[in-house]
């Protein structure tokens, strides 16, 4: 009887599949959806109602404005994977391995700065000074809580506030702005996986050409209607 050397493609334990991490901005995605549909209202009631070159203006604009709000709202994204991060920006797509990747810095912008000494913005990731704000001001009143035994201000008259043991501390997301607790996490991946032999490789960096084009032919158009005037 003879015993099998390896086992069968059907035998062998599957391994699982590690999904990437999607990091949107909320507030980008709601713009761009009210941004299209008043672009929307106004072309296709220039293009109905319009007369003369109306209606061809209206369809320039609208084959160049569709475009752009999608590019700078709705499709930024970043995704973050075992091996590699992928920013996905307004015009263009940018792959890095883990292991080619120096920094990941946070100051009037979040962007990636990789060994070879070039950087790169994260639109996906806007800094914004007011939730940084608003997050220091929450860290602020959970420190003040602690202090207080875990009693938050202004509650409890005379001590009857603490009876029961003191509150829960605040969750250490609650006190940090959300594209910074991104950030946090993009670099707890860095850490993590920056030496790891599947996360090397080479940046490659491809032009989002399904975005450049129209945009380019809406204002060629726009240009060439308003030129002949």
């Amino acid at each position: 009887m003879t015993t099998p050397d390896h086992q069968s493609p059907a035998s062998q334990p599957s391994v699982p599949v590690v999904k990437d991490r999607i990091y949107r901005s909320p507030m980008a995605l709601a713009g761009g959806v009210l941004l299209l549909a008043v672009v929307a209202w106004l072309g296709f009631d220039a293009l109905i109602q319009g007369h003369g070159r109306a209606p061809w203006l209206a369809l320039a604009g609208m084959i160049l404005a569709v475009p752009l709000v999608i590019a700078f709202t709705i499709r930024p994204a970043v995704f973050a994977g075992e091996d590699r991060l992928r920013i996905r920006n307004p015009f263009r797509v940018i792959s890095l391995p883990w292991g080619e990747i120096a920094a990941l810095r946070s100051s009037y912008s979040n962007e990636v700065v990789v060994k070879a000494g070039g950087k790169y913005q994260l639109w996906a990731l806007p800094v914004s000074l007011r939730a940084r704000k608003k997050a220091e001001t929450r860290k602020a009143r959970a420190a003040a809580d602690a202090a207080r035994g875990g009693r938050p201000a202004g509650r409890g008259l005379g001590g009857l506030g603490a009876l029961g043991g003191g509150g829960a501390a605040a969750p250490a997301g609650a006190t940090r702005a959300e594209a910074d607790q991104a950030m946090d996490d993009l670099r707890e991946l860095l850490e993590r996986r920056g030496e790891a032999e599947a996360a090397q490789g080479e940046v490659t960096v491809r032009w989002a050409y399904e975005v450049v084009a129209p945009a380019v032919a809406g204002a060629v158009l726009l240009a060439i209607l308003l030129a002949v005037g």
